[in-house]
Protein backbone atom coordinates (compact mmCIF):
# COMPACT_ATOMS: atom_id res chain seq x y z
CA UNK A 1 0.00 0.00 0.00
CA UNK A 2 1.23 3.51 -0.80
CA UNK A 3 1.85 6.10 1.85
CA UNK A 4 -1.01 8.38 2.82
CA UNK A 5 -0.64 11.85 1.29
CA UNK A 6 0.82 14.53 3.51
CA UNK A 7 -1.93 17.06 4.11
CA UNK A 8 -1.23 20.78 4.31
CA UNK A 9 -3.01 21.81 7.47
CA UNK A 10 -3.99 25.34 6.40
CA UNK A 11 -5.65 24.04 3.21
CA UNK A 12 -7.41 21.27 5.11
CA UNK A 13 -8.76 23.79 7.61
CA UNK A 14 -9.83 26.20 4.86
CA UNK A 15 -11.76 23.45 3.07
CA UNK A 16 -13.45 22.45 6.33
CA UNK A 17 -14.55 26.04 6.96
CA UNK A 18 -15.99 26.40 3.46
CA UNK A 19 -17.91 23.14 3.88
CA UNK A 20 -19.29 24.33 7.23
CA UNK A 21 -20.54 27.60 5.72
CA UNK A 22 -22.16 25.69 2.83
CA UNK A 23 -23.82 23.19 5.18
CA UNK A 24 -25.21 26.05 7.28
CA UNK A 25 -27.08 27.39 4.26
CA UNK A 26 -24.33 29.60 2.84
CA UNK A 27 -23.59 31.75 5.90
CA UNK A 28 -22.37 31.27 9.47
CA UNK A 29 -21.04 33.27 12.42
CA UNK A 30 -17.42 33.12 13.54
CA UNK A 31 -18.25 31.35 16.81
CA UNK A 32 -20.35 28.78 14.96
CA UNK A 33 -17.53 28.13 12.48
CA UNK A 34 -14.93 27.82 15.24
CA UNK A 35 -17.09 25.41 17.26
CA UNK A 36 -17.98 23.14 14.34
CA UNK A 37 -14.42 23.09 12.99
CA UNK A 38 -12.78 22.57 16.37
CA UNK A 39 -10.52 25.59 15.80
CA UNK A 40 -9.71 28.46 18.10
CA UNK A 41 -11.64 31.60 17.22
CA UNK A 42 -8.41 33.45 16.39
CA UNK A 43 -7.29 30.71 14.01
CA UNK A 44 -10.70 30.52 12.33
CA UNK A 45 -10.78 34.31 12.01
CA UNK A 46 -7.35 34.43 10.35
CA UNK A 47 -8.33 31.76 7.82
CA UNK A 48 -11.58 33.57 7.08
CA UNK A 49 -9.68 36.81 6.51
CA UNK A 50 -7.51 35.08 3.89
CA UNK A 51 -10.51 33.42 2.25
CA UNK A 52 -12.23 36.80 2.19
CA UNK A 53 -9.25 38.46 0.52
CA UNK A 54 -9.32 35.75 -2.17
CA UNK A 55 -13.07 36.12 -2.74
CA UNK A 56 -14.11 32.73 -1.37
CA UNK A 57 -16.04 34.22 1.57
CA UNK A 58 -17.49 37.66 2.15
CA UNK A 59 -18.97 39.87 4.83
CA UNK A 60 -21.92 42.12 4.11
CA UNK A 61 -22.61 45.52 5.57
CA UNK A 62 -24.56 45.23 8.80
CA UNK A 63 -24.17 41.43 8.87
CA UNK A 64 -21.69 39.71 11.20
CA UNK A 65 -21.92 36.39 9.38
CA UNK A 66 -19.49 35.04 6.82
CA UNK A 67 -21.08 34.15 3.46
CA UNK A 68 -19.80 32.05 0.58
CA UNK A 69 -18.19 34.50 -1.84
CA UNK A 70 -18.97 35.00 -5.49
CA UNK A 71 -15.69 33.43 -6.56
CA UNK A 72 -16.46 29.99 -5.18
CA UNK A 73 -20.09 30.12 -6.34
CA UNK A 74 -19.06 31.03 -9.86
CA UNK A 75 -16.43 28.29 -9.91
CA UNK A 76 -19.16 25.79 -9.09
CA UNK A 77 -21.27 27.08 -11.98
CA UNK A 78 -18.45 27.18 -14.52
CA UNK A 79 -17.51 23.62 -13.57
CA UNK A 80 -20.90 22.63 -14.98
CA UNK A 81 -19.77 23.80 -18.47
CA UNK A 82 -22.31 26.39 -19.62
CA UNK A 83 -21.49 25.86 -23.30
CA UNK A 84 -22.16 22.13 -23.09
CA UNK A 85 -25.44 22.77 -21.29
CA UNK A 86 -26.49 25.26 -23.97
CA UNK A 87 -25.76 22.75 -26.75
CA UNK A 88 -27.63 19.94 -25.01
CA UNK A 89 -30.70 22.02 -24.26
CA UNK A 90 -31.02 23.91 -27.54
CA UNK A 91 -33.25 21.31 -29.28
CA UNK A 92 -35.64 21.34 -26.31
CA UNK A 93 -35.71 25.15 -26.24
CA UNK A 94 -36.57 25.27 -29.94
CA UNK A 95 -39.29 22.61 -29.59
CA UNK A 96 -40.91 24.43 -26.66
CA UNK A 97 -40.79 27.77 -28.49
CA UNK A 98 -42.33 26.23 -31.61
CA UNK A 99 -45.17 24.53 -29.75
CA UNK A 100 -45.99 27.53 -27.54
CA UNK A 101 -45.31 30.39 -29.94
CA UNK A 102 -43.56 32.17 -27.06
CA UNK A 103 -40.00 33.11 -26.11
CA UNK A 104 -38.02 30.52 -24.15
CA UNK A 105 -35.01 31.15 -21.90
CA UNK A 106 -32.31 28.93 -20.41
CA UNK A 107 -30.85 30.22 -17.13
CA UNK A 108 -28.45 29.00 -14.44
CA UNK A 109 -27.85 30.12 -10.86
CA UNK A 110 -24.79 32.32 -10.45
CA UNK A 111 -24.10 33.40 -6.90
CA UNK A 112 -27.23 35.16 -5.68
CA UNK A 113 -28.40 35.90 -9.24
CA UNK A 114 -29.65 34.12 -12.35
CA UNK A 115 -27.51 34.18 -15.50
CA UNK A 116 -29.20 33.68 -18.88
CA UNK A 117 -27.34 31.40 -21.30
CA UNK A 118 -29.68 31.06 -24.27
CA UNK A 119 -32.95 32.26 -25.78
CA UNK A 120 -35.17 30.74 -28.47
CA UNK A 121 -38.28 32.04 -30.19
CA UNK A 122 -40.97 30.50 -32.37
CA UNK A 123 -38.90 31.22 -35.48
CA UNK A 124 -36.03 29.09 -34.19
CA UNK A 125 -33.64 32.03 -34.31
CA UNK A 126 -30.75 32.22 -31.87
CA UNK A 127 -30.73 35.08 -29.41
CA UNK A 128 -28.73 38.21 -30.20
CA UNK A 129 -25.44 38.41 -28.33
CA UNK A 130 -26.71 41.32 -26.24
CA UNK A 131 -29.39 39.05 -24.71
CA UNK A 132 -26.98 36.37 -23.53
CA UNK A 133 -25.35 36.31 -20.09
CA UNK A 134 -27.89 38.81 -18.76
CA UNK A 135 -28.06 38.60 -14.98
CA UNK A 136 -30.89 39.44 -12.61
CA UNK A 137 -31.86 39.04 -8.98
CA UNK A 138 -33.59 35.84 -7.99
CA UNK A 139 -36.53 37.16 -6.03
CA UNK A 140 -39.66 38.01 -7.97
CA UNK A 141 -39.00 36.25 -11.28
CA UNK A 142 -40.26 32.77 -12.12
CA UNK A 143 -36.71 31.62 -12.90
CA UNK A 144 -35.50 32.96 -9.57
CA UNK A 145 -38.29 31.23 -7.66
CA UNK A 146 -37.26 27.90 -9.21
CA UNK A 147 -33.71 28.32 -7.92
CA UNK A 148 -34.84 29.58 -4.50
CA UNK A 149 -37.11 26.54 -4.18
CA UNK A 150 -34.82 23.79 -5.40
CA UNK A 151 -31.12 24.78 -5.01
CA UNK A 152 -30.03 23.66 -1.51
CA UNK A 153 -29.10 26.55 0.80
CA UNK A 154 -29.75 29.26 -1.80
CA UNK A 155 -33.21 30.21 -0.61
CA UNK A 156 -32.10 30.40 3.00
CA UNK A 157 -29.14 32.59 2.11
CA UNK A 158 -31.04 35.03 -0.13
CA UNK A 159 -34.00 35.30 2.24
CA UNK A 160 -31.71 36.08 5.18
CA UNK A 161 -29.74 38.64 3.18
CA UNK A 162 -32.73 40.50 1.72
CA UNK A 163 -35.40 39.95 4.36
CA UNK A 164 -36.25 43.65 4.67
CA UNK A 165 -36.82 44.07 0.92
CA UNK A 166 -38.93 40.95 0.26
CA UNK A 167 -42.72 40.57 0.30
CA UNK A 168 -44.23 38.73 3.26
CA UNK A 169 -45.61 35.98 1.01
CA UNK A 170 -42.27 35.01 -0.58
CA UNK A 171 -42.04 31.84 1.54
CA UNK A 172 -45.53 30.83 0.41
CA UNK A 173 -44.60 31.35 -3.24
CA UNK A 174 -41.43 29.30 -2.85
CA UNK A 175 -43.35 26.48 -1.18
CA UNK A 176 -45.93 26.57 -4.00
CA UNK A 177 -43.08 26.03 -6.48
CA UNK A 178 -41.85 23.02 -4.53
CA UNK A 179 -45.35 21.52 -4.49
CA UNK A 180 -46.32 22.27 -8.10
CA UNK A 181 -42.94 21.74 -9.76
CA UNK A 182 -43.17 25.02 -11.68
CA UNK A 183 -43.09 28.77 -10.91
CA UNK A 184 -45.47 31.42 -12.21
CA UNK A 185 -44.85 35.13 -12.68
CA UNK A 186 -48.12 36.96 -13.34
CA UNK A 187 -47.00 40.47 -14.31
CA UNK A 188 -44.86 40.60 -11.17
CA UNK A 189 -41.42 41.05 -12.67
CA UNK A 190 -42.43 42.96 -15.82
CA UNK A 191 -45.85 44.63 -16.15
CA UNK A 192 -47.84 43.27 -19.06
CA UNK A 193 -45.82 40.05 -19.31
CA UNK A 194 -46.39 36.61 -17.80
CA UNK A 195 -43.94 33.76 -17.37
CA UNK A 196 -43.70 30.13 -16.27
CA UNK A 197 -40.44 28.39 -15.34
CA UNK A 198 -39.51 24.78 -14.63
CA UNK A 199 -36.33 23.19 -13.25
CA UNK A 200 -33.81 21.19 -15.27
CA UNK A 201 -32.29 18.41 -13.16
CA UNK A 202 -29.07 16.53 -13.72
CA UNK A 203 -28.22 13.60 -11.45
CA UNK A 204 -31.10 14.67 -9.22
CA UNK A 205 -29.87 18.24 -8.72
CA UNK A 206 -31.34 21.38 -10.26
CA UNK A 207 -28.69 22.79 -12.60
CA UNK A 208 -30.77 25.20 -14.68
CA UNK A 209 -34.22 26.59 -15.30
CA UNK A 210 -36.21 26.85 -18.53
CA UNK A 211 -38.74 29.67 -18.70
CA UNK A 212 -41.41 30.63 -21.21
CA UNK A 213 -42.61 34.24 -21.41
CA UNK A 214 -44.82 36.52 -23.47
CA UNK A 215 -47.57 39.15 -23.31
CA UNK A 216 -50.05 38.55 -20.48
CA UNK A 217 -52.97 38.60 -22.91
CA UNK A 218 -51.48 35.64 -24.80
CA UNK A 219 -50.35 33.73 -21.72
CA UNK A 220 -53.01 33.82 -18.98
CA UNK A 221 -52.46 31.78 -15.84
CA UNK A 222 -54.45 28.73 -16.99
CA UNK A 223 -52.48 28.51 -20.25
CA UNK A 224 -49.14 28.89 -18.45
CA UNK A 225 -50.02 25.92 -16.24
CA UNK A 226 -50.83 23.78 -19.29
CA UNK A 227 -47.62 24.90 -20.98
CA UNK A 228 -45.57 23.94 -17.93
CA UNK A 229 -46.55 20.29 -18.45
CA UNK A 230 -45.66 20.53 -22.13
CA UNK A 231 -42.26 21.95 -21.17
CA UNK A 232 -41.67 19.11 -18.72
CA UNK A 233 -42.40 16.53 -21.42
CA UNK A 234 -39.85 18.10 -23.75
CA UNK A 235 -37.07 18.20 -21.18
CA UNK A 236 -37.85 14.64 -20.06
CA UNK A 237 -37.50 13.58 -23.70
CA UNK A 238 -34.20 15.47 -23.93
CA UNK A 239 -32.92 13.71 -20.82
CA UNK A 240 -33.79 10.29 -22.27
CA UNK A 241 -32.09 11.09 -25.56
CA UNK A 242 -28.90 12.08 -23.74
CA UNK A 243 -28.68 8.83 -21.79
Amino acid sequence: MGKAPKLIQSIERSAAILEIIAQEGGSARLQQIATLSGLEKTTAHNILQTLGHLGYVQRRQGDVRYHLGGRILNLARVAGDDNALRRRMRPALDAIAQESGATVFLAVPSGDEAAYLDIADAGGRAAPTSCLHRREKLEGSAVGLVFLAFVPGLGKRVLAMRADALDDDILTRIEDVRINGYALDIEAYRPGWNCVAIPWRENGEVRASISLTGPAADLPRHRLIRLSWMMMKHIERAAVQQC
